[in-house]
């Protein structure tokens, strides 16, 4: 993912959880803990394979996540958010709270449509 190239905290986050589905995938890890493959596939509707591949590995070479096998053969793992990922708990809750408060469901706006 190309970065934004700024000096500026705000601009160096986003280079790290800015990808697009990235704080999706973070979401999940906070709301179900240990999450495999297929579980973020089941959940983010739309996702291709390789993107998600592509996001899980950019977020565990940025310490954000780790993964452990939980299969040998053949190789699966699960992902698990790591101590610096954690950490981003706070803007994820403070992004669900801003969504809440200022943007609709598509529930909300399929009832509004009748």
């Amino acid at each position: 993912m190309k970065g934004y190239d700024q000096d500026c905290p705000v601009a160096r986050t986003l280079d790290v959880v800015g990808g697009k589905w990235a704080l999706l995938i973070l979401r999940d890890l906070f709301l179900h803990g240990a999450r495999r493959f297929q579980d973020f596939q089941d959940s983010l509707k739309g996702i291709a394979p390789n993107t998600l591949s592509a996001r899980l590995k950019s977020l565990e070479e940025q310490d954000i996540i780790t993964s452990r096998l939980y299969c040998k053969h053949p190789p699966r793992a699960e992902y698990l958010l790591t101590e610096k990922g954690s950490a981003l708990g706070p803007v994820v809750q403070a992004m669900r709270a801003w969504g809440q408060a200022h943007t609709e469901s598509d529930s909300v706006v399929a009832t509004r449509g009748r």
